[in-house]
């Protein structure tokens, strides 16, 4: 292997660690030694390259018997190595609207994107189960930039979670963001969604409790 293909092979690993870091907000060297399939020190190895570029911080965790425990958690300045959307610029130009035209006028905004993303995806959904457009949804918001993670926790029903929001600026400014892409999911899958934590709120990551309509189950 040449310098250059080990150079991107590296580089990849770290993108690895930092987009894991970003899901699980902390880990230590076995986890991603496991995760990642390479040695313990070739996990520190990469560690070292991100805490020198300040992509990463240690933290200690003191536990109850035992040695201390060391995990790793990305810095605010990784934040802006993951999708954003320009929300500092989107923000200001949802901002200079509602100065403009008033607050209905930004509702309608966020309800005619909302109409535009079901116009993209619906047809796609047609004639889909209830499994299949959960799975669907969760491959839509890893495409739109949301790093989400979807578990199955029984037959109907699902918990998706979304470790990035590409527009959490706006969405703190304007709530009709969030209100907006809840109305988007029920309508885009026929589904009960239901948001138990988001980041707006100062939570680490937006969770959806999504059920299965019971008259679509009775109906298949």
């Amino acid at each position: 292997m040449n310098r250059y293909a080990v150079y991107f092979q590296e580089q990849e690993k770290r993108r690895e660690i930092l987009v894991l870091l970003k899901k699980r907000r902390s880990i230590n060297v076995q986890e991603l030694s496991k995760h990642l399939g390479i040695t313990k020190v070739a996990v520190r190895k990469h560690l070292d390259v991100l805490h020198r570029e300040r992509y990463i911080a240690l933290r200690i965790v003191r536990q109850r018997t035992g040695r201390p425990a060391y995990v790793y958690h990305l810095t605010n300045t990784a934040e802006h190595l993951f999708p954003r959307h320009y929300s500092d610029l989107a923000t200001e130009m949802v901002t200079g609207i509602q100065d403009l035209y008033g607050e209905a006028f930004v509702d309608q905004l966020f309800e005619k994107r909302m109409v535009r993303m079901l116009q993209n995806y619906r047809e796609v959904m047609r004639g889909q189960g209830f499994d299949q457009r959960v799975k669907m949804l969760a491959s839509i918001q890893n495409e739109e930039g949301y790093m989400p993670h979807l578990e199955k926790i029984r037959d109907g029903l699902y918990l998706l979670e979304e470790a990035n929001c590409p527009l959490l600026q706006v969405a703190i400014r304007f709530r009709q963001a969030c209100q907006c892409e809840l109305s988007l999911f029920e309508s885009l899958i026929d589904a009960h969604v239901e948001r138990t934590s988001c980041m707006t709120e100062g939570q680490v990551k937006c969770r959806y409790l999504i059920r299965e309509k019971l008259s679509n189950v009775e109906s298949e």
